[in-house]
């Protein structure tokens, strides 16, 4: 009996608006601490090729030997796409209860959505389609520019950003991303009770550095590329 009152309290958490504010906030957050760790990687290509390609074959090797390779690797993709799913379905679904709640009077006359709402929908939208060639260009390298070669990710990331549409993509994915990190990172401490009187100050102000050292830091390595810094 008891495990089915659990059961039956999560399911009714899971369909709660707080419960799917709760789960894009959690999730939103590995994504966040991943993004960090991502771009300090990337920053691995101002060393020159041999450090950033070892860099690379590392991330391969995490955990070895008790982790067979891969595995470590493996094992963060996973919880990373999970919360990628979690985070994009909770947004879906609160976005379609926001419009079902609507008066009425709202058929003929529908409000403007705010600023902060319509820069995380579109913000999403252009990051969910970014991960996308992200990852079939620099991963697969099935849409990647010239030949892609696998064990060779700095020559890689040389070529993508060799072309201007590869540059363009990249940085108004990283624009958005900026954004979507001031307002989502605000939105999440808000949600998980953190935010008060006494703390919003310091909390917009996390927010705000977040935001701008991820997209300076990510933005660096196109620009390099492009001004012959990496090369």
């Amino acid at each position: 009996m008891r495990g089915g009152g659990r059961a039956t309290g999560g399911k009714t958490l899971w369909h709660s608006t707080v419960g799917k504010k709760t789960v894009m906030a959690v999730s939103g957050l590995i994504m966040l601490l991943y993004l960090v760790v991502h771009m300090l990687g990337n920053l691995k290509i101002f060393f020159g090729p041999g450090e950033f390609n070892h860099y690379a074959h590392w991330l391969r090797t995490v955990g070895a030997p008790f982790m067979h390779q891969e595995w470590t690797l493996w094992l963060v993709r996973v919880v990373l796409v999970a919360a990628v799913v979690a985070h994009a379905v909770s947004a879906y679904q609160l976005s379609r209860r926001d419009i079902r709640a609507r008066p009425d009077a709202y058929v003929h006359k529908k409000p403007r959505a705010s600023y902060a709402t319509r820069t995380m929908r579109w913000g999403g939208i252009i990051l969910g389609l970014f991960l996308v060639w992200h990852l079939l260009d620099l991963t697969t390298g099935t849409v990647h520019p010239g030949g892609f070669q696998p064990g060779h990710p700095y020559q890689n990331v040389v070529d993508t950003f060799s072309t201007w549409y590869g540059n363009v993509i990249y940085l108004v994915a990283m624009l958005a991303l900026g954004l979507h990190i001031r307002h989502g990172f605000w939105s999440a401490a808000q949600t998980l009770g953190v935010g008060s009187r006494r703390r919003d100050r310091a909390l917009k102000t996390t927010a705000n550095l977040l935001a701008l050292v991820l997209t300076v830091g990510f933005v660096s390595v196109p620009l390099a590329v492009m001004t012959g810094v990496v090369s």
